[in-house]
């Protein structure tokens, strides 16, 4: 037992003594190391009565204890006082920076359609991507029997529930909300989701904006204002729109817009195939069974809607030729916006 306190207080005095974090290594390596002095001490156990043991081997590890406390205590004060090599920074290497993030183009562009349609006296709100049947087929004039269903075959979910497959289904909600108050101007944007190829032009998810007002004398100058406002303040006070007869289950009179080429002038290119013109979106006045949907009376009502592919005129402002390279997300493709 003297021995081992002899030990401690000739390690207390090496410990004291070390004056590098080197020496006090060596020291800590001496004492309590795998092969060190008091490690060593533990080998006499074998050889001490069975009542010796216990009282010995309690005398090891506090004096290893005493060491160790010793070692750090003493290596945190050389810590302190350790002077470094050279300086802290080196202010003349090249600094390292950071990309940083940027608004993703479709994004981008969705919140300009929203800014210009805000303006024009639209208000704004998200809906669900999880849709019903009702809202997104049967309120829009759509019934189960209807040919235009199946061209927008979708993935469905649930019995009755599936991913929306154009933002259009809020036309109801919204209607249905006002509870019969007009007028009503509203928008919303979002993922929509199609069964469809994958190539240059089509991508099974898309990004669209839905616009519709109702009120008591709404007519299509109404809605070519609206839009030409809109065009002007996507591409410039140049733009101009060109509407032409289609169909839609939701809208009487339908009409799709082109709008003149962005790239060309409406000289001719390739990206107009020469026409000078390039569709854009799809509009029409409300049908009767869609005001009747969301419990307005169409009597009293009209009102006018359209929806635009947020990709496309993404597409369309960067002359961007690929829509997969907006869902690729490519940092180098990415970094151009």
């Amino acid at each position: 037992m003297q021995s081992i306190q002899e030990l401690v207080e000739r390690a207390l005095v090496h410990i004291a003594q070390a004056d590098s974090l080197a020496a006090l290594e060596q020291t800590r390596v001496q004492y309590v190391g795998k092969s060190g002095e008091l490690t060593a001490q533990m080998k006499v156990l074998g050889g001490l009565a069975p009542e010796e043991r216990k009282p010995f081997g309690q005398a090891v590890n506090a004096a290893k204890g005493r060491i160790e406390e010793a070692i750090e205590l003493r290596r945190a004060a050389l810590q302190e006082t350790a002077k470094p090599a050279g300086p802290e920074l080196d202010v003349t290497l090249p600094g390292r920076r950071r990309w940083a993030g940027r608004v993703h183009p479709i994004t981008a562009t969705a919140e300009t359609m929203k800014k210009i349609l805000m303006g024009l006296g639209f208000s704004y709100n998200d809906y669900p991507d999880i849709e019903s049947e009702y809202y997104n087929f049967d309120s829009l004039n759509t019934p189960a029997w209807h040919p235009a269903r199946d061209l927008h075959d979708t993935f469905y979910v649930g019995q009755g529930q599936l991913l929306r497959t154009h933002t259009t289904a809020f036309q109801a909600r919204v209607m249905r909300a006002s509870g019969g108050q007009v007028p009503i101007r509203a928008m919303t944007t979002g993922r929509c989701y199609r069964a469809d190829d994958i190539d240059a032009s089509h991508y099974p998810i898309f990004q669209q904006l839905d616009v519709f007002a109702v009120g008591a004398n709404l007519n299509m100058s109404d809605l070519r204002w609206t839009l030409t406002e809109l065009a002007k303040g996507l591409f410039g006070p140049e733009a101009k729109l060109r509407f032409r007869p289609s169909y839609f289950p939701f809208t009487t009179p339908s009409a799709e817009v082109d709008i003149s080429c962005v790239v060309c002038g409406q000289k001719g290119c390739a990206l107009c195939s020469r026409t000078g013109w390039l569709e854009v979106l799809g509009s029409g006045m409300m049908r009767p069974e869609v005001l009747r949907a969301g419990g307005l009376d169409p009597q009293k009502h009209q009102g006018f809607a359209f929806g635009i592919g947020v990709d496309r005129v993404t597409m369309l402002r960067h002359q961007i030729n690929d829509i997969r390279l907006l869902y690729d997300n490519e940092e180098a493709f990415l970094r151009q916006f």
